[in-house]
């Protein structure tokens, strides 16, 4: 019987990999895009858009070109974090994304709505399709580093961008929660799914703990912290820790997450632009 990750035994090696290849989606011919980086979570309501904008930012401020192209079509949140009003244009050449304050090039739903109130009620097929139109259709124009907003779990849309985007590596986002092994567990499975091995650059636990202001002392509000142990388990070389800040929240909501400082999440950035 021959190697065969589908395990069906009917298919070489050497075609798997030029099925999986084959699944690829061409950019847009006018793309410039070094590398994806897949910002994943396996339940909602963790965080995953506040750390994909927080990397975005962090690696322009560093010198690079980020971009985030926002695959979570039914709850984007990204333009309201990066304070975006203004709609996506396209010219017969393609789609423009929307430029940041600091040059961070955003493609999101919400940036095509006429009103971004408009619920988007589709089904999963044409959420996925629509995914693989933003890094098909839109010039990402000389980016280093192109951050992938995606949904919660494990459905259709997080699995047409392993299968169709070339990510080079994925941000686990969680909280504290006991029940995280399990939620990390599903994302690295479905990371190596099917051969994909999609390196895991890291974990990140969202509303770690609260510092308090007057002492400093450190609150575990939602319990205590086994990141560190859950990164070996798993093989995740980073870890990172956010903490609970009105601060943050209050620059969200204003649009201004570019001026959030966040040293949390250094080693991370580092790690990615190690890739």
């Amino acid at each position: 019987m021959s190697d065969c990750n589908h395990q069906c035994g009917s298919c070489s090696s050497e075609s798997c990999a030029d099925r999986k290849e084959s699944m690829k989606v061409a950019p847009h011919k006018f793309s410039s895009v070094k590398k994806v980086i897949g910002v994943v979570s396996g339940k909602g309501g963790v965080g995953k858009s506040l750390v994909t904008g927080l990397l975005a930012s962090k690696m322009q401020s560093r010198g690079s070109h980020a971009a985030v192209l926002d695959a979570d079509i039914t709850g984007p949140s990204i333009p309201r974090l990066f304070g975006l009003t203004q709609r996506m244009h396209g010219t017969q050449l393609g789609l423009n994304p929307v430029r940041s304050a600091t040059g961070v090039d955003v493609a999101s739903m919400n940036l095509l709505l006429d009103d971004p109130t408009q619920p988007v009620i589709w089904r999963g097929p044409v959420i996925a399709q629509v995914v693989t139109q933003f890094w098909s259709e839109v010039i990402w124009n000389n980016v280093d580093y192109l951050f992938v907003d995606m949904p919660p779990g494990t459905g259709d849309v997080p699995l047409t961008v392993y299968q169709s985007l070339p990510i080079d590596g994925i941000v686990i986002v969680t909280s504290p929660q006991e029940l995280v092994s399990m939620i990390v567990e599903k994302a690295v499975n479905m990371a190596q799914m099917d051969g994909l091995n999609v390196p895991v650059l890291g974990l990140v636990e969202n509303m770690s703990y609260f510092e308090c202001p007057d002492c400093g002392k450190r609150h575990a509000i939602f319990g205590e912290s086994h990141l560190e142990d859950i990164a070996k388990q798993y093989g995740i070389p980073n870890v990172a820790r956010l903490p609970i800040d009105p601060s943050i929240a209050r620059s969200c909501d204003a649009g201004a997450i570019e001026a959030v400082k966040s040293p949390w999440l250094d080693a991370m950035a580092d790690a990615i632009a190690a890739l």
